[in-house]
């Protein structure tokens, strides 16, 4: 279950933006459809991952972020012991839509399609 309970907090005040990007990009990687998004590889890699909000909206229950997730994936070898391909990561690109419920923070993510 992810919770921007710091990002909920800032919202409308001038350091909100800071504010999510700095939660967004200190989540665990594995709770975010980041899989699900590779264009260009088969796995997503270690590297640490940035983000680009795109579009904040809100509604009577819920603030919608939409963000622009830069990482990398790295197409995987046989994994056999004579494989002679190095382990490449690609950048890769994929959006997000973030919704955070107003009263609880609790926060689904859901993969866009460009």
């Amino acid at each position: 279950m992810i919770k921007l309970e710091k990002t909920l907090l800032a919202y409308n005040t001038a350091v909100f933006k800071d504010i999510a990007k700095e939660e967004i990009t200190a989540l665990d990687s594995s709770l975010l459809p980041l899989q699900q998004g590779l264009s260009l590889s088969s796995y997503v890699g270690k590297s640490p991952f940035s983000i680009t909000l795109l579009n904040i909206s809100d509604d009577a229950a819920s603030i919608k972020l939409k963000a622009g997730i830069f990482y990398t994936g790295i197409i995987a070898g046989c994994s056999c012991s004579d494989d002679p391909s190095p382990v490449d990561e690609q950048n890769e690109y994929c959006d997000l839509l973030f919704t955070i419920d107003k009263s609880t923070a609790e926060t689904t993510v859901e993969l866009l399609e460009h």
